[in-house]
């Protein structure tokens, strides 16, 4: 039910991107989901590849700063209100969403919503059927 995404900490400045995308190409990582934050002086790349501990290590490895958080992730039905259901039941068992990113898998009947957590535990009790799938991590990468 959890899954692992890799952060990585930018440089907000022309370029540094496209090295993060170099340096995991070198490394044959590839990217099923990304999501990039940014302010005025730094960047917070957040992705899930099929590699995540290769990634972590050939960005290390480049003075990339970067690492492992858990998260889960839920398919939600393609239709209106789905998602607010999905997060009124996160509040209701008293669960913060921390920030999510969507993607659309390969396979998926809906959005792939992918959520950091305060309690991913409670947050995947939470999640019934009627709601949406919670997606192995497997199923990711």
């Amino acid at each position: 039910m959890r899954a692992s995404q890799l952060s990585i900490f930018l440089e907000n400045r022309p370029g540094s991107l496209a090295e993060v995308m170099e340096v995991l190409a070198r490394a044959g990582v590839n990217i099923r989901a990304l999501s990039l934050a940014d302010t005025a002086e730094f960047g917070v790349l957040r992705l899930i590849a099929d590699r995540l501990e290769a990634a972590q290590a050939a960005l290390r490895e480049q003075g990339f700063r970067a690492q492992v958080t858990e998260v889960v992730a839920v398919e939600v039905p393609d239709r209106p209100g789905a998602l607010s259901r999905v997060l009124t039941a996160f509040r209701e068992a008293g669960v913060t969403v921390e920030y999510m990113y969507a993607f659309v898998g390969r396979t998926a009947a809906g959005a792939v919503m992918v959520f950091r957590l305060s309690d991913p535990d409670r947050a995947a009790l939470a999640v019934t059927p009627e709601l949406g799938r919670l997606i192995q991590a497997a199923e990711l990468v």
